[in-house]
């Protein structure tokens, strides 16, 4: 066990035993996560690498950070959202793992970027990040360090984004794999694992009935299918608004309605965002929603709700709930924001369940240790997650789950490998 000593800034260290009680209940329900750390505590591959990681501060980054921990990293975590943190948790990492860790949820904008100047402290070798704010600060404020990093790893699709766009650039300075496009994360982390808890996260903050109810999803990527699945699967109207045709085709042909917002905003009862950015709902959809309407945001940034005109467009606020802010609009329509816009599932709820962070956090696990395997081979830039490791994380879940599958013979390798078969 770690002694009180441990670096660290969280609310209250008394919590840390309810915090172990949630890392190993989580730690149950990951079981890829836990083979790839008992490989890690023998082998060591980590060995001395400095690591600052910027993650969602909850039971399940505990089990991956512990897993990092004991690969012989020397790990730094500090939170990637204000809302996010479960304060138990990282009170159990600072007091009882020995992981030095800078979250408290509901911190503010100036604490928040302290912590993250905290995790730059140890001049890390590596970064790990959730919406790429810590490698944005190193890049920005930091260059200094750029010397010494060997590469980084970016959990979402806003990441993602903001990382394509710094290589366009040419402002992004070290290789940086995308996990989050990993098969094993975006196929089951941002359908699954979103869907369930964005609807649990505005359930658990408003208790409404979900059947029958008119249900507005702005974006139809993963996420967005997630999500729309999900309420329809509770009784829902669902209807879909995207930019991308292919994407509203889609939809459509999942069944959905497909309009833009301005007319979506008319029929809506509860807005749910997942767009990656800016304003998805904006001062004129406001404008047209009935007295009632919720809106809700599940992407990374609280940008996709034009949080500042529907604050101009009201005469008064009030928390009427948890996570619950009534805006009176001056025409006397309320409109209600959760989780100031931020991410509802994680900041109302507890995030993904589990079983399917257990692939996400493989994933990044194991992309940490193919970074420092080949560290000075990689270019700058994003990559991919090898497919290889993307399909081992696969049969390790499946083995994990008691399944077993088919293999290819040596005749089927022979014949899709050749260009010479056909009629």
């Amino acid at each position: 066990m770690a002694s009180q000593r441990t670096k660290g800034d969280v609310k209250d260290l008394s919590l840390a035993k309810d915090g172990v009680n949630k890392i190993e209940w989580a730690g149950r329900e990951m079981p890829v996560v836990k083979i790839i750390r008992e490989r890690f505590i023998k082998e060591k591959p980590l060995a001395g690498v400095r690591l600052s990681a910027c993650l969602h501060v909850t039971s399940e980054t505990a089990n991956l950070a512990i897993a990092l921990r004991d690969s012989g990293a020397e790990v730094v975590l500090c939170a990637s959202n204000p809302l996010s943190t479960q304060d138990d948790v990282a009170a159990a990492l600072v007091q009882e793992y020995g992981i030095p860790t800078y979250a408290i949820k509901g911190e503010n904008d100036t604490t928040y970027y302290e912590h993250l100047e905290a995790a730059l402290e140890s001049k890390p070798q590596m970064t790990m990040d959730d919406g790429a704010d810590l490698l944005t600060l190193l890049h920005t404020k930091h260059p200094d360090l750029l010397g010494d990093i060997i590469g980084g790893t970016e959990e979402t699709t806003t990441g993602v984004i903001r990382l394509t766009a710094m290589s366009a650039d040419g402002q992004l300075k070290y290789p940086v794999i995308a996990v989050n496009d990993a098969e094993t994360k975006h196929f089951f982390d941002n359908r699954y694992g979103t869907g369930q808890s964005t609807l649990d996260g505005i359930t658990r903050a408003t208790n409404i009935l979900w059947a029958g109810r008119r249900t507005v999803v702005s974006g139809y990527g993963w996420c967005g299918r997630g999500v729309a699945s999900r309420a329809k699967g509770m009784g829902a109207h669902v209807i879909v608004c995207e930019t991308n045709p292919v994407r509203a085709l889609e939809a459509v042909m999942d069944g959905f309605p497909v309009m833009p917002m301005i007319e979506a905003s008319k029929q809506g009862e509860v807005f749910i965002t997942v767009t990656g950015g800016l304003h998805a709902i904006g001062k004129e959809h406001i404008e047209v929603m009935a007295s009632g309407a919720i809106l809700a945001n599940s992407g990374h940034f609280n940008d996709e709700i034009d949080i500042e005109s529907l604050k101009e467009m009201s005469t008064s606020r009030r928390e009427l709930r948890p996570f619950v802010e009534e805006y009176t609009m001056k025409d006397g329509r309320l409109i209600y924001l959760l989780a100031d816009g931020r991410l509802v599932n994680l900041s109302a709820a507890e995030g993904h369940p589990s079983a399917v962070m257990d692939m996400s956090f493989a994933n990044q696990a194991l992309s940490a240790e193919y970074l420092y395997q080949n560290k000075g081979k990689l270019g700058i830039g994003v990559h991919v997650v090898p497919p290889v490791m993307d399909a081992e994380i696969g049969r390790l879940k499946l083995l994990s789950m008691g399944i077993s599958i088919d293999t290819l013979s040596d005749a089927q390798k022979k014949y899709q490998d050749s260009w010479q078969e056909g009629t």
